[in-house]
This record gives C-alpha cells, sequence and structure tokens, in this order.
C-alpha cells in the first residue's frame, strides 16, 4: 500500500506543481508561436502517458497484490494487446514528432528579402556584423584576426569595407522585419539563444550556422551561450534591443563601420606626453602608480584597456557610483582628454613607459592562490600575461593593493554594475567566487610571485 500511495501522490504533487509553479515560458516576442505550440503538444502527451502509466501501476499493485489463497497466472504473450500498445505508442510518437517536423520545414526556409546580421561568438562575449550600402557582407577569414582586426575582415575584398561592425554585446534589430542571423565562432563551440524569440543554435568553429525570426515585441531581451564553452561560460551574456525602425536606424548610423575603423590613425607618443603630465600628478612620472595617492600603476596595462577606461569614465561607466571614491576622483580627470584622439595619444605615450615591480604590501598564502588563480587564469593567463583576445588586462605587475580593492568593488556591485560594463559584469560574478577576504589576500600574494 505505502508504494500505492506513493505512486498517487507523485502524480498529484506533478500536477499541483505544474499549474502552481512560477517557472514557465517567458512571453514570446517572435514569429515562432508555432514552437510554443510543438512544445504543448508534447507537454500535453507525455504528461498524459507519465499520468496513465504511475496509475495504472498503483492500480495493478493495489489489485494484484499478494494474496495467499490466489496464484498468479502466467501469460508469455498476448497479440491484441501487444498490436494495441504498438499503435498506441506510434500514433502518440507521431503526433509529438509531426508538428517539429512541420516547424523545422518553416525554420530552416528563410524568407526572401530578410535582413542578414552575422552574430560573432567568442569566449565569452557577442559582437555583430551588418552590411552596409552595398547590403552585401564582405568575406571574413580567421587567419586575418588581430587586435587591429578583430572581425578578421578579408582586406582585399571591397564590399567588406562598408560592413557596419559592433565590438559590443547589445544586437539591435528593427520590429515586424525578418532577420537571417548568420552564427561564427571565433574559437571554441558555443550557442546563441534568446528565450523569448524560441530560437536557438550552435555556432560550430569552421563553419556558418544559421537561424531567421521576425521580432514582434519592442524591448530588451537577454542572449545566453547555451553550449558549456568554457570556465566562464555562464558570463558569456549579452542583450538584443527590438526597436521602432527610425530608433534602429539612429544606432546603426552611430556604428562605425570596417572603413571607419581602418581610418583611425595610431596615437601620437609625442602628443600624448603633454597630456600625460596631469596624469603623472597621481600616477607617477614613469607610470608606477603612487599608493599614497590611490593611483595604480599605468606602465604594466595594454593601451586598449586604458582606452577603454578612460572612455567609461568619460562616459559615467565607471566612477558614477557613490561609493567609489576614487573612481568618482578620475571621471573629471578622464574628461580633460577633449576626444578619442587625445585618448590614442595619452595611451601612445603610457606604452613608451617601462613598468617597476611593485612591493608587495599584503600576506597571504601563495600556494593557496595558485588555485585560486586557475580560474582567473583563464582569461588573464597563466603567467597573468593578459589576453587582448579575451579583452582581459594584464595583471602581473599591478600593485597588490589597487587589486584588492577593484576585487572588493566587482564584489559589492561598485563596479560592474553599468549596463554599458559588458566585461565588468563578468568581473562581478567572476569576483564573488572568492568567498573572503583571506581567499582575495591568498590569491593576490600568488600574484604578486608572477
Amino acid at each position: 500500500m505505502k508504494i500505492v500511495v506513493a505512486l498517487v501522490l507523485l502524480v498529484i504533487i506533478s500536477l499541483v506543481f505544474h499549474w502552481l509553479s512560477p517557472w514557465w515560458m517567458t512571453p514570446i516576442a517572435s514569429n515562432w508561436g508555432t514552437i510554443d505550440t510543438t512544445i504543448d503538444v508534447t507537454l500535453w502527451i507525455t504528461g498524459f502517458v507519465f499520468v496513465a502509466v504511475n496509475l495504472f501501476m498503483a492500480w495493478a499493485i493495489f489489485r494484484y497484490r499478494h494474496d495467499p489463497s490466489r496464484r498468479a497466472h502466467y501469460e508469455p504473450e498476448n497479440k491484441k494487446l501487444e498490436t494495441w500498445l504498438t499503435v498506441i505508442t506510434t500514433v502518440g510518437v507521431a503526433a509529438m514528432l509531426a508538428p517539429g517536423l512541420i516547424v523545422w520545414a518553416d525554420f530552416v526556409e528563410v524568407p526572401e528579402g530578410a535582413d542578414e546580421v552575422e552574430v560573432v561568438g567568442t569566449q565569452w562575449q557577442w559582437s555583430y556584423r551588418f552590411p552596409g550600402a552595398d547590403g552585401v557582407l564582405g568575406e571574413v577569414d580567421s587567419r586575418f584576426v588581430g587586435e587591429d582586426n578583430p572581425f578578421g575582415m578579408s582586406p582585399g575584398d571591397p564590399a567588406g569595407t562598408d560592413d557596419v561592425l559592433v565590438s559590443s554585446n547589445e544586437l539591435h534589430l528593427p520590429i515586424d522585419r525578418p532577420v537571417k542571423l548568420l552564427l561564427r565562432s571565433k574559437d571554441v563551440l558555443h550557442n546563441f539563444a534568446v528565450p523569448q524569440f524560441r530560437v536557438k543554435m550552435d555556432l560550430v568553429p569552421g563553419l556558418v550556422t544559421y537561424v531567421w525570426l521576425t521580432p514582434t515585441v519592442t524591448g530588451k531581451f537577454d542572449i545566453l551561450c547555451m553550449e558549456l564553452c568554457g570556465i566562464a561560460h555562464y558570463t558569456m551574456r549579452g542583450y538584443v534591443v527590438v526597436d521602432q525602425q527610425p530608433d534602429f536606424d539612429r544606432w546603426l548610423a552611430q556604428q562605425p563601420t570596417w572603413a571607419d575603423m581602418q581610418a583611425i590613425p595610431a596615437g601620437d607618443p609625442v602628443a600624448g606626453r603633454a597630456s600625460y603630465a596631469t596624469c603623472a600628478a597621481c600616477h607617477g612620472q614613469q607610470g608606477e602608480g603612487n599608493m599614497a595617492m590611490n593611483a595604480p600603476a599605468l606602465a604594466v596595462l595594454p593601451d586598449w584597456y586604458i582606452t577603454r577606461q578612460l572612455e567609461h569614465f568619460k562616459h559615467g561607466i565607471r566612477g558614477a557610483s557613490e561609493a567609489d571614491e576614487f573612481g568618482r576622483q578620475m571621471a573629471p580627470m578622464a574628461n580633460m582628454l577633449s576626444d578619442a584622439t587625445a585618448i590614442r595619444n595619452v595611451t601612445a605615450f603610457i606604452a613608451t613607459l617601462e613598468p617597476n615591480s611593485p612591493t608587495a604590501t599584503l600576506d597571504g598564502d601563495p600556494q593557496k592562490g595558485a588555485a585560486y588563480y586557475t580560474t582567473c587564469g583563464a582569461c588573464h593567463g597563466a603567467q597573468a600575461q593578459g589576453n587582448y583576445a579575451l579583452q582581459a588586462p594584464r595583471l602581473a605587475g599591478q600593485d597588490d593593493w589597487y587589486l584588492k580593492r577593484q576585487l572588493e568593488n566587482f564584489r559589492l556591485g561598485v563596479r560592474g554594475a553599468h549596463d554599458g560594463d559588458t566585461y565588468g559584469h563578468q568581473m562581478v560574478l567572476m569576483a564573488r567566487s572568492l568567498q573572503n577576504e583571506q581567499s582575495v589576500n591568498d590569491l593576490l600574494a600568488y600574484l604578486n610571485t608572477l
């Protein structure tokens, strides 16, 4: 009787949980309502079978429970019963498969005239490419990928000159226009998924896969990587913003083309020396940093990272929090650099400075810290040398007191909480994996040995 009661309760609790559960599919925001229908059909069929099988087992256990006065009847086969079971099972399986096959036929047939957008996945970010005025995406090749060409644009293909390059995790799409998303990976297997769109597809290195959809609701939706793509897989987030057409057009016009990126001149260190005079008052003449001024070493940092941080300070992405005392001091200083040219010049000058070996200020266990650094090293490099491809700055040679403050800021959400701080979001999640202050000290003690 205990098994009978357990089976009946299992059915009742499962049904109650299903109907009262707060976890359900997100509201749909695309044309793929047929995918929801397919899921509903599968759910009803499997749910009916689940209830029927468990209740039948409960009835059979009760009806044919042990009775010393009865003997079991042995029946090796029953063709009539087997025929019915085969027919019913076949109908049930066909009823689940048929809608999926119909939807898949629509899924692989892209409507004529659909817009094309390329989605590029890399550990652990998304970026996007739109065709320019010619409506054609230029050729790309992994052998062309580099710091000055992150998309791998082919220099010999004129069709790519006007391609619009979006080096951000945020993708904008116009409402009510079908779009074909071409999916490409620069490193490992990823998966592009937007739950509200009901579409997902793998990004396979060496191949170009695709999905298509028509956005039907304006708003901002999460992009997830639904493939285990590495240690920071769960931080690979992005956003798709569905705009009205005029809003989308304005956003697209603000993004640089491949020609624009090629035309950006290199920074002038001679011109940057004069701008750095103000920075030197805190950060030192050789960019060595100054603990008394709460100014970190700059000479150890790559120019692309300093450029990004200066832009973040200028635009309030960093240094706007009331709790970020020293970041708020940097914001007005960054605004003294009038434009992107001034920023490139000062970072070019900083790149000419020779970093010094910092003085350790924290007590920790380097051996324990080495274990903690395994996670950090996935982005920042085994020797904390930094990695441009993952947009992870150099950590080796940086002041431990500064790194400790930044980790604490990330842990508390003082830094990395702004919507525009893509890589800061990732660091918030990673910093919170350090359990306490001692684990931070141990990690930094290990970094001091690199």
